[in-house]
């Protein structure tokens, strides 16, 4: 496509314009203008006719794959290449999905002469986890006489990742991650003596009795002592749910409920308004989880146990078994930087009998999920009961807004705000219950500040790993 560029328009004004007013108030001076204008055109025609070689042998290339945190400087290397290896100057745009924010719209570059391949680095913030594609590049070159500009689109095939921003909370855990090698090593007294069998040694005055091993010492005719190590490699998965729950706001009040939770934006206007719309709304609880669940893989990593994940809504979505490494991490990263919540009541009877029978060894099973709702929470506590006697199970929930008993807060001044304050009181009543049943079974039930999640949870299980619970 070919544009106008200002000198067209300039010059234009300078020969067209003042000339036709001039032959109108003298006609004498007509053949001025006509030859002016002749010239101005046979100018921009031949110029026109050159303009297509502006972009000849021009291509832009982009990696496959790029990787990007959430809410942080990203930069999007580009290759272009210029095989006639003259200078040049283009203008170069990306049209960037409307989650991903660039620096600029549009940039002027310099090719030099003599070289066939140019590197430059487009930044951007992207705003919104997820997984976008960048499927063209706008290019436009100037004519030689610079009256015209060529546009054209070359195709891309470049795949963003957006994955969750983990150093705000990474942050807040500096000691947990800081590797200090073996500066400053000192021994650190291990509470308990472990589970798992090491090996058999002679039976020494003051052994428990428990602690004999009475097959060996029949065998061997003497007292065996068994000695146990502490557990190193335990499995720890993390349950998230994915459902509706999980879709309301993480400050609370953006419940989706009945026809309009299929959609969380009005269906009018274009999909860039939409999604700038989406922007601008605050992060669901979802989000939360996502950053708490990859944190927490990262704390498992450090003290030596195998994390695993699990997300479900109406069905048991993604099933990753727990491992350690590198490369597991990055799996089980890969499965939560795209994961959305579905407008769905979650399945926690689907979700019980899959964990049964997949997970065969005593396990850590992290829950975040939200149980405000009576019916669900009836649901829950029916089915856990598949897993609390082998499994060691922690419900965490995100502290609903207005979630304090009635009269806590002094500054009520109208009848509006006391049935507000009321409403906060029986739901944080049946939470209570809630609880005290839960803790009956075995399992511990938290509720947790939206802001602390990740370092709570963290904590949580620092705190089962030294009390040996598993």
């Amino acid at each position: 496509m070919i544009v106008p560029h200002n000198r067209l328009l300039f010059w234009v004004a300078v020969i067209i314009l003042p000339g036709s007013l001039l032959a109108a108030i003298e006609p004498a001076t007509a053949w001025f203008f006509f030859g002016g204008t002749g010239v101005l055109f046979l100018l921009a025609l031949l110029d026109a006719l050159n303009a297509r070689r502006s972009l000849s042998g021009i291509s832009v290339e982009a990696p496959s794959v790029v990787r990007t945190s959430q809410d942080r400087e990203a930069k999007l290397p580009l290759r272009i290449c210029n095989q006639r290896q003259t200078s040049r100057q283009l203008r170069l745009g990306l049209p960037l999905p409307g989650a991903i924010q660039p620096k600029q719209e549009d940039m002027w570059i310099a090719l030099p002469a003599g070289a066939e391949w140019s590197q430059m680095d487009w930044t951007c913030w992207p705003r919104k986890r997820g997984k976008y594609r960048l499927a063209s590049a706008c290019l436009e070159g100037t004519s030689p006489f610079g009256f015209w500009g060529v546009r054209k689109q070359v195709a891309l095939d470049c795949e963003i990742r957006v994955y969750p921003n983990l150093l705000t909370e990474r942050k807040s855990l500096a000691a947990l991650f800081l590797h200090r090698g073996l500066f400053g090593v000192h021994v650190q007294r291990q509470v308990g003596k472990g589970r798992e069998f090491e090996q058999l040694r002679e039976y020494i005055p003051g052994d428990g009795l428990d602690e004999v091993h009475w097959k060996a010492t029949a065998k061997r005719g003497h007292p065996i002592t068994k000695i146990f190590q502490v557990e190193r490699t335990q499995e720890v998965y993390i349950v998230i749910d994915a459902s509706r729950l999980s879709a309301r706001t993480a400050q609370g009040g953006g419940v989706f409920t009945g026809n309009a939770s299929h959609r969380a934006l009005p269906t009018k206007g274009s999909a860039l308004e939409q999604e700038t719309l989406a922007l601008e709304q605050p992060p669901t609880i979802l989000e939360r989880f996502v950053t708490a669940a990859l944190v927490l893989g990262l704390a498992a990593e450090q003290q030596g146990d195998l994390f695993g994940l699990v997300t479900f809504s109406d069905r048991v979505e993604k099933f990753i078994r727990a491992r350690s490494g590198k490369v597991h991490y990055s799996a089980c990263r890969d499965a939560l930087y795209t994961l959305e919540p579905r407008i769905v009541t979650p399945d926690f009877d689907e979700l019980c009998s899959f964990l049964r029978l997949r997970l065969r060894r005593r396990a850590l099973l992290v829950f975040l999920t939200s149980l405000d709702d009576s019916v669900l929470a009836e649901s829950f506590l029916r089915n856990i009961e598949l897993l609390r006697g082998q499994h060691l199970i922690l419900v965490n929930m995100v502290q609903p807004p207005g979630l304090i008993p009635v009269f806590t807060n002094p500054n009520v001044v109208s009848l509006d705000e006391l049935y507000q304050h009321l409403g906060g009181h029986l739901l944080w009543q049946k939470l209570r219950e809630l609880e005290r049943v839960l803790q009956r079974l075995g399992i511990r039930f938290s509720l947790l500040q939206n802001e602390r999640l990740s370092a709570e949870l963290v904590s949580q299980y620092l705190s089962v790993k030294k009390r040996q619970l598993l």
